[in-house]
């Protein structure tokens, strides 16, 4: 990519994502209830797709330090596979505890998130969410529409070209996976979504993708 278009995708991405110095403040205040209308008004709502994998570790990471503001609004999404539904009363209350077993797990997990927000953002209000539905991609592409969602960051594996050409290959003849989720909600989210993928320490920095640009790399 050129000088002139690595300009432009900055100057976009900018404007979108406020790529800023981190900034501190006294305010503190963390909730998992929805902000008001003022909250809202003020600033945007960024949600990050979480889960227990380093890469959206990195992706909560980079959205902190160089996305949000104190007057945004962080919403950690986590999602979970809806079970196949059981015949019987017993069956459904079995299945019942183990949903809420399940739930209670992820936000424990998201729970620990939120803390690295509250340490390096706590000006910042964060919100947990865990969603079940049969498919991650439409899923979240669907929460981020009705949560009105400002801005949509996930975490991205590293992935080499071999494999990209067997996915590219496989795609017609098997269900959708972790990685055509990012592709997914990249080109189907209702906001700017970007993948997010930290490189080794030797290189450092982030890998961006958008739906317009593919592996931009950031040196910050």
């Amino acid at each position: 990519m050129g000088k002139k278009g690595e300009g432009f995708f900055l100057n976009r991405l900018r404007a979108h994502v406020r790529v800023q110095p981190p900034t501190t403040t006294s305010h503190h205040s963390c909730s998992q209830e929805p902000p008001n209308a003022s909250t809202e008004s003020k600033g945007r709502r960024i949600m990050v797709v979480v889960d227990s994998c380093a890469e959206a570790k990195n992706a909560l990471l980079w959205t902190l330090s160089h996305c949000a503001q104190p007057q945004d609004f962080i919403l950690l999404l986590h999602f979970l596979k809806a079970r196949p539904s059981q015949s019987g009363a017993l069956a459904t209350g079995e299945e019942e505890s183990c949903d809420r077993y399940t739930t209670s797990k992820a936000y424990q997990k998201v729970s620990t998130l939120r803390n690295i927000c509250e340490l390096r953002k706590p000006e910042v209000k964060t919100e947990m969410v865990v969603v079940q539905g049969e498919e991650k991609g439409p899923t979240i592409v669907k929460e981020a529409r009705e949560r009105g969602a400002s801005l949509l960051v996930l975490g991205q594996k590293k992935q080499h070209a071999t494999w990209r050409l067997l996915m590219i290959w496989a795609s017609q003849a098997r269900p959708l996976t972790k990685t055509d989720t990012v592709e997914y909600c990249i080109n189907n989210a209702p906001c700017m979504a970007i993948a997010v993928r930290k490189r080794g320490k030797k290189v450092g920095g982030y890998t961006l993708t958008t739906k317009r640009h593919k592996d931009f790399w950031l040196l910050a």
